[in-house]
């Protein structure tokens, strides 16, 4: 890769003069465009492409933008003047208009193309052609790259507009789900979990569409109304947005020999990828096969680490397919998704995702989804019966990887040394009959309480309001649950041990966030924003980026609290479709 321009590190970009020596546009520089493609980008409707890394696309930028918000933290990383997101030539280009901006950033962006596996089942009926060749980017178009402070970015618009691989869809995002797209990634940055970053929203003041919704107060699974919404574009960053269903469609064309150049391309893109995501893991200076097995090794650790996280946290991926799955192992593609209140076992917020990507089904998915890696990944190794081996190896061995990291994360979260299967299995039976909420319990527990009165607060159904014999049984099985528990973390019922008390909570409460993602809130946030009053997403927004901390006692109030009563069951709240 060529080297961008250096800067002094020490002034703020307040410009995209200033930005613009950064770019470097790694994948198009030195991957394959798709020989059918027009050089100016305009090609913005549904067809077959059937060989090339990425088809370059221009941007349709949306109507008479407005600034929404940004995210400072980012901001600071990519050394941005907070200014920059308010000006005008920074909204232009970030809601679209690719046009203006200066050299030698390209007026051109790109999309790419991805296959698609759903639970390790490849599916090719998808794409309007029936073929696998019409699926990928439909409203994802990629504008930057660029070098800054020593970190590669990638900067993607997310309802950019049509692509080739829109399906017939008119490309663009509505307010309401960039709004949850942009707190989320923020949100699980600092939560601690690997995600994609969200760099800037603006919303349209003239253009909107027709997008199938729930009415207020609805009970319905699926939305029940055509509701008009203003448009948005949301810009997400990340050090590349290579998924592994990417992988899997140039895997597929290498081992159907789908073109002359197929095995080629592949290895072009796994090296790309190494290159991208995998960089100072990797020696360069090794061969190709002992790079992969390499890729495999370290995925296989990034991708069992990163769904624990998700556990840990209360988050769940409701369609965890192939290509919602970035070959670099952090969260990427807040679709369906959701943050556990009432704890389930298979909570699954998206009402089309099933039981397969709920709540704690995503260590199993996420296994399907490194079979289909390492899959994509055989082809070049056809020659190689070791690496191969070992290959196949990696892979068998993802299910006992995946558990170390579940029972280290359960044994943080409750404090222990060691992982205590019977202790936790208990635990998983009294929270699911109580019931209780997921987060508020872990954090009330994080306290130390010396009886069940403080984590009562979690309980959906008070106890001491439903009486009889079975409530009387579940406070029993708590109480001895709790002085189980306490002895197994060293704190006696004298309450001797205060030292080892006050570090113990202390790391309890670092991996127990206090406050996470409750859709309630983001439904005032978005709605209000709709009527552009963006101050309940902002203020959310920094409570949300700051969900280890105690906060005022404002915050508290208004913003740890069990989900109300009157909103269970209520679409667009408790589930909703995919539809954005």
């Amino acid at each position: 890769m060529k080297q961008p321009l250096s800067r002094d590190t020490s002034l703020e970009v307040t410009n995209l003069e200033e930005l613009a020596p950064m770019a470097d546009y790694s994948l198009m520089d030195s991957l394959n465009r798709d020989p059918d493609a027009t050089p100016d980008g305009v090609d913005h409707r549904p067809r077959q492409v059937f060989s090339g890394h990425y088809v370059p696309v221009r941007p349709t930028p949306i109507e008479t933008p407005e600034y929404v918000a940004h995210s400072e933290s980012l901001f600071r990383e990519l050394g941005f003047a907070d200014s920059l997101g308010q000006s005008d030539d920074f909204i232009r280009m970030f809601s679209g208009d690719l046009s203006l901006v200066p050299e030698p950033m390209s007026k051109v962006g790109w999309a790419c193309g991805y296959a698609l596996s759903i639970y390790g089942t490849e599916y090719t009926q998808q794409c309007p052609f029936q073929t696998g060749n019409g699926y990928g980017d439909g409203r994802a178009i990629s504008v930057l790259e660029a070098v800054l402070n020593g970190q590669r970015w990638e900067m993607q618009l997310k309802g950019g507009g049509q692509t080739p691989y829109c399906r017939g869809a008119d490309g663009r995002a509505v307010l309401r789900s960039s709004v949850r797209e942009f707190l989320a990634q923020e949100h699980m940055h600092a939560l601690g979990v690997p995600t994609s970053r969200s760099l800037s929203l603006y919303v349209s003041k003239t253009e909107r569409v027709r997008r199938p919704w729930y009415s207020e107060g609805s009970h319905s699974l699926d939305p029940d109304q055509l509701i008009s919404e203003p448009v948005a574009i949301s810009t997400r960053a990340a050090p590349s947005f290579i998924r592994v269903g990417q992988l899997e469609l140039f895997g597929r064309r290498a081992r159907k020999q789908e073109h002359p150049r197929a095995l080629e391309e592949l290895e072009q893109l796994v090296l790309h990828l190494i290159d991208r995501e995998y960089n100072g893991v990797i020696d360069q200076s090794l061969d190709t096969p002992t790079k992969i097995v390499m890729l495999a090794r370290a995925f296989r650790s990034r991708l069992a680490s990163l769904v624990a996280n998700w556990i840990r946290v209360g988050y769940c991926q409701g369609n965890f397919n192939s290509d919602n799955c970035a070959a670099g192992g952090f969260t990427l593609d807040y679709g369906p998704f959701g943050f556990c209140e009432v704890f389930e076992p298979f909570y699954q917020p998206w009402t089309g995702g099933g039981q397969h990507f709920s709540f704690l089904n995503q260590p199993a998915a996420a296994e399907r989804n490194f079979k289909s890696f390492c899959s994509a990944l055989r082809p070049l190794l056809g020659a190689h019966e070791d690496e191969l081996a070992q290959l196949d190896e990696i892979h068998s061995g993802f299910p006992e990887v995946m558990q170390a990291e579940m029972e280290r994360m359960w044994a943080a979260k409750l404090g222990l040394e060691v992982f205590d299967s019977e202790l936790f299995r208990e635990l998983m039976m009294l929270m699911t009959q109580t019931p209780v909420d997921y987060s508020v319990f872990f954090r009330e527990l994080s306290s130390i309480p010396d009886d069940i009165r403080s984590i009562e607060k979690s309980f959906y159904r008070p106890m001491n309001e439903a009486g009889g014999a079975e409530s009387e049984g579940l406070l029993k099985r708590w109480s001895e649950w709790l002085a189980k528990w306490r002895s197994q973390i060293g704190i006696d019922g004298a309450g001797n041990g205060s030292r080892l008390r006050e570090e113990l909570s202390r790391n309890m409460k670092l991996v127990n966030p206090k406050y996470t993602m409750r859709e309630w809130f983001v439904v005032t946030a978005y709605q209000q924003a709709a009527e552009g009053d963006y101050r309940p997403l902002r203020a959310l927004q920094d409570v949300l980026t700051q969900p280890y901390a105690e906060q005022s006692n404002s915050v508290e109030s208004h913003y740890y609290r069990l989900k109300p009563l009157e909103l269970f069951d209520l679409g667009g709240l408790s589930h909703y479709s995919c539809s954005s």
